[in-house]
């Protein structure tokens, strides 16, 4: 049943089910933490709106799957960066699901690089290198618009071909970038987390909502993030997910390069102290 069908199941005091798409084995550093958030958000709403149970789809779902799934009402909700397009034709509820962290960019390299990639000082010495990417993800159409190179591969592909030195950089979220290459670097013992460059661009992740369909989940999901943000339990999820990556990543010793997000929506709010993280604040 999905979320059209609430109030009914709500007036026989049953558990509401909310379908979310399953990720493939090896995307948990990537989604694990908002299908978190999501189940904290729920469960601070369940006075209000009774019980809910998540559930995920029958079938695994990249995020061109998933966005598709979402608007012909297969799936209740997503993650997923957001763009002009995609906040026209999916309800987003605008609270950035990791303070803006996904923004912040630090890449894997292959080791034997980092004195390369060390000398990069600004955009200019940037486009002088080539970033992987994975096939569909917006990042592509952004690094392109700021003049990189980009080749393009399946995720877990792209692993494999940075270690054969097929691109120089994959640039990864700073919650990202340290258990990826954990997990990876005993298969691929030619990587390296690169210690000198921080890449930014402003890259809101947000739920988003079947626009026909979804509005009374996404009001419930919403008053659940903002309780979580009044009562302090959202600070702490991030720091239970992301603070170790944040100490890790020593920003204060690396040279920023800003980028532009040319897809961002004019309106979006990106100066909400409590959301949005900052180097160095």
């Amino acid at each position: 049943m999905l979320w059209s069908a609430w109030t009914a199941a709500a007036m026989a005091a049953e558990p509401v089910i909310i379908h979310y798409p399953a990720f493939p084995q090896g995307s948990e550093t990537r989604f694990q933490p908002y299908l978190d958030l999501l189940l904290e958000a729920v469960e601070h709403t369940n006075a209000k709106y009774g019980p809910a149970t998540l559930r995920p789809s029958a079938r695994l779902m990249n995020e061109a799957r998933y966005l598709q799934e979402l608007q012909q009402g297969n799936l209740d909700v997503i993650w997923s960066s957001t763009t002009e397009e995609r906040e026209r034709q999916m309800l987003a509820v605008r609270i950035p699901l990791d303070k803006g962290l996904l923004g912040y960019r630090i890449a894997l390299i292959p080791a034997d690089r980092q004195t390369a990639v060390a000398g990069v000082r600004d955009l200019a010495g940037l486009r002088r290198l080539r970033v992987g990417q994975g096939l569909g993800w917006e990042d592509v159409q952004l690094y392109r618009y700021n003049g990189i190179k980009v080749t393009e591969a399946g995720y877990e592909q792209l692993f494999s071909m940075l270690d054969k030195k097929r691109f120089d950089l994959f640039p990864r979220g700073i919650g990202e970038v340290f258990p990826e290459f954990d997990s990876r670097a005993p298969i691929y013992p030619g990587l390296a987390v690169d210690k000198t460059l921080l890449l930014y661009y402003p890259w809101p992740y947000y739920f988003f909502f079947n626009r026909e369909h979804g509005a009374e989940l996404a009001k419930r999901i919403e008053e659940g993030l903002r309780l979580m943000l009044k009562d302090g339990s959202y600070d702490r999820f991030f720091q239970q997910h992301y603070g170790a990556a944040i100490r890790r990543a020593e920003l204060d010793n690396r040279t920023l390069i800003r980028l532009e997000n040319p897809m961002l929506p004019k309106d979006t709010p990106l100066d909400d102290a409590r959301l949005w993280y900052r180097p160095g604040r």
